[in-house]
């Protein structure tokens, strides 16, 4: 294995894998808990890989607050 995650050099969006070893569970548990909601999954490419943003992590740690979304009532007209 490469340089082992730390909570100072996390990338801004993490694998499976790399989710799992900052919360020591297996990546099976982080598939199911993006299925409950409990950490929202970012899908991406044509196979529909998962990754994960780091602040998201970090709350689940208790780290840093969840940011809420910015979501606009009024959608601009083009």
């Amino acid at each position: 294995m490469a340089d082992k995650l730390s909570l100072e050099n996390l990338p801004d969006l993490l694998t499976v894998k790399e989710v799992a070893e900052v919360l020591r569970v297996s990546p099976l548990t982080i598939k199911r808990w993006g299925k409950r909601g409990k950490l929202p999954a970012i899908r991406i490419n044509s196979r529909g890989d998962r990754r994960y943003k780091k602040e998201a992590v970090l709350w689940l740690l208790g780290i840093t607050q969840k940011s809420s979304p910015v979501v606009s009532s009024s959608s601009p007209s083009y």
